[in-house]
């Protein structure tokens, strides 16, 4: 199988990569576990030491690590630098806070008996990782659990192989032991039989829903740990007290934020009818400004889409929802010449049952709903199969509750655009998957939680 890097800018194929054998995956693998026997051992401050200098050389190469992101999937460059500055400051949070958050808690029984919870780490952690992200989904993971003392084995998506490498260079380079994180330039079809592999202690997948559930079935069957960051269908709900002028501008920068491919950026505009007209005028203009282009010219708003296939998949979606009665009202084209663009759009109308409706819209369409009063703005919010973030535009303190309270997702941000930070929980409920990544929750996911206990 020839792994490939395709510029989806142009289209074309840059470089390949062939993938690793079975022979040559097994020597990764025992590779992998001896590095960990090696690297449970090694002082936290030694691992912390090593953190700093991988933040170090994330920062300080930023613009070759932006560079590279943006030729294998297409983000803006800007936006790709600042990915990696986010994941430097990612590498320094758990450098600064592992130690406290791993501390031994110490319990007094009582007639001088005494316990412990100590928290150690599981082993080698099977990563497979999207493209979207190339280098934060893939940090948010590697960070925490080296920290705890776990190796890692990198599955990554085939289109982005070099960032993948290129996360390996920076653990080498950074100091940890050697093959403690490593990048297996491999297909989907190989990753059954990793993750069945005894040397794999758990597992963490962020992508879509189909890999998630097949994840979850095979590490089931092996009784073995996994978290999941699946899709999301983000609702977006602007109410007539909030500053319109603030969630407009916000709107149109959540809806496409990574060339709309993120699974918390919104995507369902629920807007009260008191404010819904002047909402989709100013939301619509604002996105039919957005300039489309080279994703490495630093005047482009939204680049391409990172596939073809994506492309196209979107394509159908919207041609889909007006088929069943939904209007556009800006964009829904792919615009002429080489790449694989689609034009920032808006849709009304879209009915129960249509794409822009039930599925994620994984690309710049917005899709805006108008509703009579709160009671119908979170009932919409909550019509959905998944439940990975939300925001809600209110001035109001107890609109505010409500809905961070009614709300069913992983994070309700209130006047705000949803975001991942490295001190708070990131994860999401419902067929958005389970578990959490981030903070000192997504730091113990892969450990063992021990119980010592001494006898009085």
């Amino acid at each position: 199988m020839t792994i490939a890097t395709t510029n989806p800018a142009t289209g074309e194929t840059v470089r390949t990569f062939t993938a690793l054998s079975p022979d040559e995956i097994d020597e990764r693998l025992r590779r992998a576990r001896a590095a960990f026997e090696r690297h449970r051992r090694t002082p936290l401050a030694t691992r912390a030491a090593a953190m700093r200098r991988a933040a170090e050389l994330l920062e300080s190469e930023k613009r070759r690590w932006g560079e590279l992101m943006t030729l294998e999937m297409g983000k803006p460059l800007g936006a790709a630098i600042a990915e990696a500055e986010k994941c430097a400051w990612a590498c320094r949070y758990y450098a600064e806070h592992a130690e406290r958050i791993l501390a031994p808690r110490p319990v007094d029984l009582g007639g001088g008996r005494r316990a412990e919870v100590r928290q150690e780490p599981l082993g080698v952690i099977l990563a497979i990782m999207p493209w979207n992200f190339p280098f934060w989904q893939v940090v948010r993971f590697a960070a925490p659990a080296l920290m705890a003392g776990n190796a890692g084995v990198l599955k990554h998506a085939s289109n982005v192989p070099q960032c993948a490498l290129a996360l390996e260079e920076i653990f080498r380079r950074a100091g940890f032991e050697e093959h403690v994180f490593q990048a297996l330039l491999v297909g989907n079809e190989a990753v059954e039989g990793i993750l069945r592999d005894p040397r794999i202690a758990a597992a963490t997948l962020t992508g879509s829903e189909g890999a998630g559930r097949s994840v979850a079935r095979v590490a089931g069957d092996e009784i073995k740990k996994t978290v999941l960051e699946l899709g999301g269908s983000d609702p977006f709900i602007v109410m007539p007290s909030a500053d319109l002028d603030a969630a407009v501008a916000t709107a149109v920068t959540a809806r496409v934020i990574n060339n709309g491919q993120s699974c918390i950026a919104a995507k369902r505009f629920i807007v009260h009818e008191a404010v819904a007209d002047e909402f989709l005028r100013r939301f619509a203009e604002g996105m039919n400004a957005l300039r489309v282009g080279d994703p490495m010219s630093p005047d482009t708003d939204v680049g391409p889409l990172a596939s073809e296939k994506i492309r196209d998949d979107l394509v159908r979606q919207v041609a889909e929802t007006v088929r069943a009665g939904g209007r556009v009202i800006c964009g829904g084209t792919v615009p002429e010449g080489p790449g694989y663009y689609f034009a920032p759009t808006v849709l009304v109308d879209a009915p129960k049952g249509s794409p822009a409706y039930d599925e994620e819209l994984f690309g710049p369409v917005a899709s805006v709903f108008r509703v009579p009063d709160i009671e119908a703005a979170i009932a919409l919010a909550n019509d959905t199969s998944f439940g990975l973030g939300a925001a809600a535009w209110t001035r109001d303190a107890g609109e505010a509750e409500r809905f961070a309270r009614a709300i069913e997702s992983g994070q309700v941000f209130l006047n705000d655009m949803v975001a991942s930070d490295p001190r708070l929980p990131f994860g999401g409920v419902k067929r958005s998957g389970y578990g959490r990544e981030l903070s000192d929750v997504g730091l113990r996911e892969f450990v063992n939680v021990k119980t010592v206990v001494w006898g009085g």
